[in-house]
């Protein structure tokens, strides 16, 4: 009994995908590491505690014992606190770590979910082509047909009859090429939703074209802050700073350490000793310029100022993308309906052409050509869709919008292909 072919929308890919994929998994364990060491942020403040114990024997080699002779035995407890004026930087990087985490886990589904319904939907353009695929075999294959029976009849010759059985040849070809390549782009697909290669599962969906008009510079204004890129160069921007300020502070403020210390010696109270102390450092190296302390804080300083061209060079280079995009959509569309119209035109030559081969007015080397045309220009009309859809896909990642609500927002309505 055959299994029962499964029905994969692209919701349910994009969810596949997610759930399997290892590199958001490693990310995952980053950002559940993050997010526990800000929780427990505390422990930057947490004093260094230690204990001791020791065992030992104790007597006199050559005469009479000691008083404190046989076993021994000791205890002690530690605690020391460092504080110093670098530690609240300390607590907000480790804060802007978890945030950058949190932003590149989003960052990574996003640009994961994009990468599947671009393969989703290349091969629905595969599966559409494998329709006109078969549909040219079966034209193909019926004028065999009714060449074989003219033949028969006299009214076509011999050569009309080889040329049409070669050309149901060469569709039968391209066909089965077309299947192989579909069968290897669907098992590499869902290798990446992490189902098995040979799964029998059929996916569901069409390509729905809608004309985007929008301003580049609108876009730019609207979406550039939210970049992934753009926020991550920021917030790189705002960990130097701290750890700029951090450096300064561990490296130029005075630093306390308060410890304190109690051991006992075979547990007798009369042996008990408790110590605590408060230590001020003032370092004074650092202020010498030249030195090594110094020479680490002007460091941190140059990290600061290259985040901050880092930024700018970011957003230049999302601004030209944002551009580039916007205008190549409005170029494609003209290639859309350029496509539109060559395939009306292919069809209705083979049409013509069609009806004058059966009247006996056209060979059929021009019939078999009108008919390569037709099949030509609708693959070329469907890649131009793919490509144009793919642009939107592209755009939106540039914006890092969902791309159901670019179209939603600057789709021209009633424009659809």
């Amino acid at each position: 009994m055959l299994a029962q072919t499964k029905e994969l929308n692209l919701d349910e890919a994009v969810k596949h995908a997610l759930e399997y994929n290892l590199n958001l998994k490693k990310n995952e364990i980053d950002l559940a590491a993050s997010g526990y060491s800000e929780k427990n942020i505390w422990s930057e403040i947490f004093p260094t505690i230690s204990a001791s114990a020791s065992i030992g024997y104790r007597d006199a080699l050559f005469g009479p014992s000691p008083n404190n002779a046989g076993l021994n035995y000791s205890v002690g407890l530690g605690l020391s606190l460092g504080l110093n004026a670098g530690i609240p930087y300390t607590i907000k990087n480790i804060k802007l770590a978890h945030e950058s985490n949190i932003l590149r886990y989003e960052d990574a589904c996003n640009q994961l979910s994009i990468q599947v319904t671009k393969r989703f939907y290349s091969l629905i353009t595969e599966k559409n082509n494998l329709l006109l695929l078969e549909e040219i075999l079966n034209l193909s294959q019926r004028q065999y047909e009714r060449n074989e029976i003219s033949f028969k009849n006299g009214l076509v010759g011999e050569l009309a009859l080889m040329q049409s059985k070669l050309a149901v040849e060469n569709a039968r070809y391209n066909l089965n090429a077309a299947v192989i390549n579909n069968m290897n782009s669907m098992g590499e697909f869902l290798a990446m939703l992490g189902m098995p290669p040979d799964a029998n599962v059929s996916l569901s969906g069409e390509i729905s074209i809608v004309k985007i008009e929008a301003e580049a510079e609108l876009l730019i204004n609207q979406h550039l802050p939210g970049r992934p890129d753009i926020l991550r160069a920021k917030q790189e921007i705002d960990r130097l700073e701290n750890a700029e300020t951090q450096t300064k502070m561990q490296s130029r403020a005075p630093s306390i350490n308060l410890s304190v210390d109690w051991s006992s010696s075979n547990f007798s109270p009369f042996s008990d000793s408790f110590s605590a102390s408060a230590r001020l450092s003032i370092p004074i190296d650092p202020w010498i310029p030249g030195t090594s302390r110094s020479q680490s804080v002007r460091r941190a300083g140059d990290s600061t100022e290259k985040a901050r061209m880092d930024l700018s060079i970011a957003e230049d280079s999302a601004k030209t993308q944002i551009r580039s995009l916007t205008a190549l959509l409005g170029n494609s569309w003209n290639s859309i309906e350029i496509a539109v119209l060559s395939h009306e035109a292919a069809e209705r030559s083979y049409q013509l052409t069609e009806l004058g081969f059966r009247n006996g007015t056209v060979e059929y080397l021009t019939l078999e050509n009108a008919r390569n045309n037709m099949a030509s220009t609708r693959q070329r009309l469907l890649q131009s869709q793919l490509s144009y859809f793919n642009m939107i896909l592209d755009l939106s990642a540039a914006l890092n919008v969902d791309w159901k609500k670019l179209i939603n927002v600057f789709g021209v309505q009633g424009e659809k292909e």
